[in-house]
């Protein structure tokens, strides 16, 4: 029981914007308090659910396995995956954090001199602007590179290594904190409500 309550539940707000990954018994608080509907995909159709009606739709239908299933002691409540939030419409003001990951995430694991696409334990983090040229560690001056190419550069400007980016790097006008937190099982399962257009909300100074 307490495993299933452990599970992830996506967030919308009340624009179906994702926002947030919480637990499903914090899902269910929110459901009881009728701060949040659940939300439902079949087939092309998205339905919500109030707490009383989610409970009534897991009696009709119910899962298909156990870890999909909350018990109660007259009850057995399907697992909520998405929950709609009934008042919040606004996206979290979160600062993006210069950190090994986001850069990857960032430049999608491709070496930003030699535009190849390796593993992450195969790359580094390079200074475009080397620390030693009073490089600063900023998201602009911070690029993903290949061990080799990190190598060849070693303390020169790109130039001076006769080497050039395959793009300007800059900080990320979109907000991956979700998409950092999930496996790949979840962003399978939720890629429905991963949209783009959030992916690409510029961050508020």
């Amino acid at each position: 029981m307490e495993a299933v309550l452990e599970q992830p539940v996506l967030v919308l707000n009340r624009l179906w914007q994702a926002i947030n990954v919480i637990g499903a018994k914090r899902a269910f608080a929110l459901l009881a308090r009728g701060h949040a509907q659940v939300v439902h995909h079949h087939e092309e159709d998205f339905h919500t659910f109030s707490m009383m009606d989610w409970i009534d739709f897991s009696h009709h239908n119910p899962p298909l396995t156990d870890n999909e299933i909350v018990h109660t002691p007259t009850r057995r409540i399907r697992l909520p995956r998405v929950i709609l939030l009934t008042f919040f419409d606004k996206l979290p003001c979160k600062e993006l954090k210069l950190t090994r990951n986001n850069v990857f995430e960032r430049d999608k694991n491709q070496c930003q001199y030699c535009a190849k696409i390796f593993p992450r334990e195969e790359l580094n983090l390079d200074h475009v602007i080397p620390r030693h040229h009073n490089g600063r560690t900023t998201w602009e001056n911070i690029v993903c590179s290949c061990i080799r190419c990190n190598t060849r550069k070693a303390n020169r400007l790109p130039h001076e290594a006769g080497m050039r980016l395959i793009r300007k790097p800059q900080k990320p006008k979109w907000r991956p904190v979700i998409s950092l937190m999930l496996s790949r099982h979840d962003r399978e399962m939720w890629k429905d409500y991963l949209d783009l257009a959030y992916w690409n909300v510029e961050l508020e100074e």
